[in-house]
């Protein structure tokens, strides 16, 4: 079971048979994010990698079973929430030379496709959105299932990942090394783990 279905050669316009598991997942889902992470990777100075994370955003699914194509997900990032576990660090990454928070405070993803790698790997594209430059990205997941927890919600979860070239989006400030080579690495990984719940 999965979330956005899988290919075969059905019609789109076919409906889920009856008791279709996917079709009960079908519905709106907020984002929960005590339990979920929005994190990220780079390589500093070519030797070693820094981790960060956002601790501030909002997010949506809306899952469709009968018709998985009009699935969608958005998700809207606080910049200045960036943590890195070095506040001198956070504070230049919110600075002019990175992130420009005070002039572009938000990083918005906005779902296009999805579409089935086999078994519980999907792939979604969409539109990310950073410095005022929106460019399409590819996030690979993971279904992880559904599930009901103690206190009533329905809640589905996911793992995904993607990777980026900063300069895409303007994130050019960059320092040479006396060794060749430069203090950060043009390519980003992106890690997310996700716990939704579907809207009453």
């Amino acid at each position: 079971m999965g979330i956005f279905g899988r290919k075969d050669n059905t019609p789109e316009t076919s409906a889920a048979p009856a008791g279709n598991g996917l079709a009960a997942l079908t519905g709106d889902y907020t984002i929960d994010p005590a339990h979920t992470s929005i994190g990220f990777t780079a390589r500093h100075a070519m030797v070693t990698n820094v981790k960060g994370s956002f601790t501030e955003f909002t997010g949506a699914l809306h899952l469709d079973g009968d018709n998985p194509a009009k699935s969608t997900a958005t998700l809207d990032v606080v910049m200045d929430s960036i943590d890195t576990g070095n506040a001198d660090r956070d504070t230049h990454l919110k600075s002019a030379d990175f992130f420009k928070t005070d002039e572009f405070p938000t990083m918005t993803f906005r779902s296009t496709g999805a579409e089935s790698l086999g078994g519980d790997d999907y792939r979604i594209t969409g539109d990310l959105s950073i410095l005022g430059v929106t460019r399409p990205i590819t996030i690979d997941l993971e279904f992880n299932g559904a599930a009901t927890d103690p206190f009533g919600n329905q809640r589905v979860g996911f793992e995904g990942k993607a990777e980026l070239l900063r300069s895409e989006w303007g994130l050019t400030w960059n320092a040479a090394l006396e060794t060749g080579g430069v203090l950060i690495s043009d390519k980003i990984k992106l890690n997310f783990d996700v716990s939704a719940i579907k809207n009453a």
